[in-house]
């Protein structure tokens, strides 16, 4: 079963916000004559950074296949097989660390021995609720 990420507006205004920013003060500097032609190996740059910055924004998802969880945040994937997982702790925000999200208030996911990874699925107690299905021993801590 697939979940996409919740946004919520601070993270929108910030990826929202850099993006208009960037592109801008570069077609400010294009049109207005300011940005010289010897200059416009910028152009390649800004354009990487704002399309990296909307890839994460709407390339981020969680999967539960029979593998394990699957996340995806742009360029950045990985896998946590069901075994791994001991407690996931709800309706907290990881500032610190891994965080494949795109909200605040999501999931803070435990596993191994000191592991832990932030996600922000749309619902958290669906996404739960899945999780115990397909392994009913993990901890659930608000």
């Amino acid at each position: 079963m697939k979940f996409k990420s919740q946004k919520d507006i601070l993270f929108s205004t910030i990826i929202i916000g850099t993006n208009l920013f960037l592109l801008g003060i570069t077609l400010y500097g294009i049109f207005i004559g300011e940005m010289e032609p010897h200059e416009y190996w910028t152009l390649p740059l800004v354009l990487g950074v704002v399309v990296f910055l909307f890839w994460m924004y709407f390339g981020t998802d969680y999967e539960l296949s029979p593998k394990g969880l699957i996340y995806r945040c742009g360029p950045m994937k990985g896998k946590i097989g069901y075994e791994r997982i001991r407690e996931i702790v709800k309706g907290r925000t990881l500032w610190i660390g891994f965080r494949p999200a795109t909200a605040r208030k999501g999931l803070i996911i435990k596993y191994d021995r000191y592991n832990e990874i932030y996600i922000s699925p749309k619902t958290n107690e669906v996404f739960i609720d899945k999780i115990l299905e397909l392994k009913s021993d993990v901890n659930i801590t608000e």
